[in-house]
């Protein structure tokens, strides 16, 4: 899985720092060329050596190719964060996660631009980050990482930078918040489990494939992610649409009003 993230998000990189064409999907989301190379490479390398586990991938979806889903399944997301690589900001990520009934068990985040690498293995315990070479991408040098202790000072919370809502504000009110941090992606999840942010609420739509990797970063770092009945956010949903979420690190955050 990390081997499949580096190689695409050196080929996405590489668009990124060139031209390329921006179409609208269906739904008028935005879609690149970065996104379907990298969704190829990465659905290259898990045929290769996970052939029976069914693949859920973003692009893939998006053309009515879903296949049916048991209890393990991988879900991939080559590019997210694309309004972010289109207007070239940095933060977008690609994403693999593998689900085993219905919770991540294995998560790889790796972001380009900034060759930030996150990797857990939940059942472990085991969350990682380590920084690679955009341009020749190799995991080596990866560092244990973990959620903080909640700060006297206040929390750092962490909103989407392109679909932040009224309710996301709504919601932060209710904290004492030293500080508001915008970031695209699922990077959002890695700031958590890393122990540089403590919350966040995302209330509004999201897709599995956006989440899951993510999640299992933040959960293998000690972190949780609960959903709107604030029980723990699962996967393999109807048309693997999530509901409104909040993730968080060391401590119980309250719970979505209805």
């Amino acid at each position: 899985m990390i081997a499949a993230a580096l190689e695409a998000g050196r080929a996405a990189h590489d668009i990124y720092h060139g031209a390329f064409e921006v179409q609208a999907k269906a739904d008028e989301s935005p879609v690149t060329t970065a996104d379907h190379v990298a969704e190829e490479i990465i659905l290259r390398h898990l045929a290769r050596h996970a052939p029976n586990i069914p693949v859920v991938a973003e692009e893939q979806a998006a053309g009515g190719n879903i296949p049916a889903v048991a209890d393990e399944f991988f879900l991939v997301d080559p590019l997210d964060g694309t309004k972010e690589f289109i207007q070239r900001r940095g933060d977008f990520t690609v994403n693999i996660a593998l689900i085993r009934a219905q919770v991540p068990a294995l998560g790889v985040v790796y972001a380009p631009a900034t060759g930030q690498l996150f990797a857990a293995d939940v059942g472990a315990a085991r969350a990682v980050r380590a920084g690679v070479d955009p341009a020749d991408p190799v995991a080596a040098g990866l560092q244990p990482i973990h959620v903080r202790a909640v700060p006297g000072a206040g929390l750092t919370a962490v909103a989407s930078r392109s679909h932040r809502t009224p309710e996301t504000d709504a919601y932060l009110a209710r904290y004492a918040i030293a500080e508001v941090v915008a970031v695209g992606s699922s990077l959002k999840f890695c700031l958590l489990a890393a122990g540089e942010a403590d919350l966040y609420p995302r209330l509004g739509p999201t897709m599995e494939w956006d989440t899951a990797a993510g999640h299992a970063v933040l959960s293998a770092a000690g972190g949780q992610v609960a959903a709107r009945d604030g029980l723990p956010l699962r996967y393999g949903k109807p048309q693997f649409r999530n509901p409104w979420f909040v993730a968080s690190g060391a401590f119980e955050p309250h719970a979505v009003a209805s």
